[in-house]
């Protein structure tokens, strides 16, 4: 049988979705990546399955979206955030973290949803932080928007937190995607293995990862446990079906086109 590459998003917010991943797909070969970039090399074809940002899956018909493990959150996310040196409805311009695309689209939702507004937008290099830009605002995603910037913002939302308060949903960051009709095998299935073993050892994948960022492991492990959700139930479906819904109204992703759900039942 061929080697199935595996891309997954090198963040924290991943890690229980790969917890021995290794051991269960052996006949896999597991990359680590940025989620924008992994998207680019699953459309070359230089992966067979990826943890992509979950608005790639919305903008045609290339990708199906396999397995019920997701990265999500029912509230505050932690580790997606909009600093703003100005008041949110003043705000005109826009610094957007490079690894990010889901969250990119997800803050011009917003502001354009309740505030109207469609800030220019300048792209923040990975080696870059908030103090390389002088945007009104500035979007940063994964592990380092969990540390609080070095300097002081008028406001901050929580992406998450931001989107529930306002639509009553979850909602979802990253999905595992295909290129349609590729068969991954036995790998599909150790996809979702993988993210139950994850669950069960947050408290192990907090204590060695907090140290490698940085972080309280208390912090770390409460950022596991309370601030993300892993499966891809009928309620994650229902928020991600709106935020396609708004995407295709903000002229972010086309209109007419349904997500394809690989193989499994959604709960």
């Amino acid at each position: 049988m061929r080697t199935i590459r595996i891309g997954a998003v090198s963040y924290l917010n991943s890690k229980p979705l790969i917890e021995e991943l290794a051991e269960l797909a052996p006949q896999a070969e597991l990359i680590l990546d940025f989620p924008s970039r992994l998207a680019d090399r699953l459309g070359r074809g230089e992966l067979d399955v990826a943890l992509i940002p979950s608005i790639e899956c919305v903008l045609g018909p290339k990708y199906e979206i396999v397995s019920d493990a997701c990265v999500a959150t029912h509230g505050p996310v932690l580790s997606v955030k909009l600093y703003s040196r100005v008041p949110m409805p003043e705000i005109r311009s826009l610094a957007l973290d490079e690894g990010s695309r889901t969250s990119a689209a997800l803050s011009k939702i917003l502001l354009a949803e309740r505030f109207g507004l469609h800030p220019t937008l300048e792209r923040l290099p990975l080696t870059q932080d908030t103090r390389d830009t002088s945007a009104d605002a500035v979007l940063l995603i994964g592990d380092r928007a969990i540390h609080p910037p070095a300097e002081h913002f008028n406001e901050v939302w929580d992406l998450g937190e931001e989107w529930t308060n306002w639509t009553g949903l979850p909602f979802v960051f990253a999905m595992w995607a295909t290129r349609a009709g590729t068969d991954l095998g036995p790998v599909e299935e150790a996809l979702c293995q993988s993210r139950d073993v994850g669950l069960q050892r947050l408290t192990e994948i907090a204590s060695r990862e907090a140290p490698l960022l940085g972080l309280p492991e208390q912090v770390t492990l409460e950022y596991l446990s309370e601030n993300l959700y892993y499966r891809l139930g009928t309620a994650e479906r229902r928020g991600f079906q709106r935020y396609q819904e708004l995407a295709v109204k903000q002229g972010l992703a086309p209109k007419g086109y349904d997500l394809v759900f690989r193989h499994f039942a959604l709960a």
